[in-house]
């Protein structure tokens, strides 16, 4: 769980923009180990009541499309204090730009996550009503 962290009057914008990014690094890392542990109750399910072959394999893709983004994410987390060390506007830009491909990247995953879920929960419903 993430707890609230305080930015302090005497840190430099660089520093607490820095604290920002990892707090939301965090957030990511949090919510896709949650994620993980929700796919595997979903892979269980489909096994014992969908059974559909194609719903197994897009749950299958998206756990291992999770475990590459917690991976990079968890990587990523540990290059972002070295944006601190930035002297130049470039190289600001560069860990900037670098961490919106990182949340783009993430935010695209869970929209999908999301998708899938939807499709999970349909099939539920549908094999209870049968």
């Amino acid at each position: 769980m993430i707890t609230s962290k305080h930015f302090y009057p005497h840190e430099s914008d660089k520093r607490i923009m820095m604290k920002k990014d990892r707090l939301e690094i965090n957030s990511w890392t949090d919510e896709l180990e949650f994620l993980n542990k929700e796919i595997e109750f979903y892979l269980d399910i489909e096994d014992s009541i969908i059974q559909n072959s194609k719903l197994y394999q897009e749950l299958h893709g998206t756990r291992r499309e999770n475990a590459l983004i917690l991976a990079t994410l968890y990587r990523y987390d540990n290059v972002v204090s070295k944006a601190i060390e930035c002297d130049t506007v470039a190289c600001d830009a560069y860990y900037l730009s670098h961490h919106e491909k990182k949340r783009d990247a993430y935010l695209t995953f869970i929209k999908n996550y999301r998708n899938l879920k939807l499709k999970v929960l349909s099939q539920i419903l549908i094999n209870a009503r049968s």
